[in-house]
């Protein structure tokens, strides 16, 4: 296979895999095109980039993770320069469709430029939140970390150990490159590996024989289980940003690379894309939601209440009788 024919079979995909003889799954994520998308929509200041691509090669590793008939957010908030980090998964309604991923950041531009720090660190104190969104008629759920271990994947680790009581290990990379083809384009790339097995105290495997259905436990103790997870997270810790991002590696390569003697199996690759659920009919609802004062302020001269969509930045504009109000005099 040609560098160029590695690079679009692997771009926005996530591929789960199974280490047979460690009782361990995961997902390598590698993401270009959606990424672009979603930071080419946006002007953000570098640093806002880097730290919300993490965000987004998170949500696709911990997207698929439970069986989704909805969507699951990340929400990263915090009380420094980035005051928000917020992205949403939406599982595919059908078999062989994408998943659809959005993603938006906020941030104090004045603080940013003035104070120092990683990205991560300019986020500050806060919370790592994830929350599950099942559709009508389901409770949603909703898991929150303190910002801590100096990186979001580090924060989404703990949060399987905190919330889910399930040990798990990220690696992630993101950067630009410039190619003859390609000038700035934003690239990244991730692993994720969880201790899951069929036996395993903390999962059971779902009737249709998919992914495992989450349960709760008390504590870690992974008894058998431990030599097999040191394995797989030692090795995993070797791997090379240029590995991860690609395009030139591709994901079946890399796993072979880190884990061949646990004998690594892949699965269907998930295909990804942008995709925001904004429209008018859910602008309008939310905007009946608001009170006359704040409809007046959102009122633009010609009379027409404007909103715009945080994750896409489309522009809506609607007529305040719709929304219950009488137009701004």
């Amino acid at each position: 296979m040609s560098t160029n024919q590695a690079k679009i079979e692997w771009d926005d995909t996530i591929l789960p895999f199974q280490l047979d003889k460690s009782d361990v799954r995961g997902r390598v994520a590698r993401l270009d095109g959606l990424l672009n998308t979603i930071l080419e929509q946006h002007n953000y200041p570098l640093e806002v980039s880097a730290i919300l691509a993490e965000a987004v090669v998170l949500t696709a590793l911990i997207g698929p993770t439970v069986k989704l008939r909805w969507k699951l957010s990340l929400q990263i908030r915090g009380d420094g320069p980035i005051r928000i980090l917020a992205t949403d998964y939406y599982g595919p309604q059908n078999e062989g469709e994408p998943a659809r991923i959005r993603a938006y950041a906020s941030f104090n531009k004045e603080r940013l430029e003035t104070e120092r720090g990683t990205p991560f660190e300019k986020i500050g104190k806060g919370i790592f939140g994830v929350l599950i969104d099942q559709g009508q008629d389901m409770k949603p759920y909703q898991g929150m970390t303190p910002l801590a271990g100096g990186s979001l994947a580090a924060c989404a680790s703990t949060y399987f150990a905190q919330s889910e009581q399930l040990p798990t290990e990220f690696e992630l990379s993101v950067g630009q490159s410039s190619t003859a083809e390609e000038q700035n384009e934003w690239r990244a790339g991730g692993v994720m590996v969880q201790l899951m097995p069929q036996a395993s105290p903390f999962a059971t495997k779902d009737p249709e024989g998919d992914a495992p259905e989450i349960m709760q436990s008390d504590n870690l103790d992974l008894g058998e289980y431990d030599d097999g997870w040191n394995r797989a997270t030692m090795h995993l810790k070797t791997v090379e940003e240029t590995e991860l991002v690609g395009p030139y590696v591709s994901p079946t390569t890399l796993l072979m690379r880190l884990f061949h003697e646990d004998q690594p199996r892949v699965f269907d690759t998930q295909p990804a894309e942008f995709g925001c659920s904004c429209g008018p009919e859910k602008v309008e609802f939310t905007m009946s939601m608001y009170s006359q004062k704040d409809i007046e302020k959102m009122t633009a001269d010609n009379g027409m209440v404007t909103a715009d969509c945080q994750f896409c930045g489309a522009h809506y504009e609607l007529d305040p009788k719709t929304l219950g109000f009488d137009a701004k005099s």
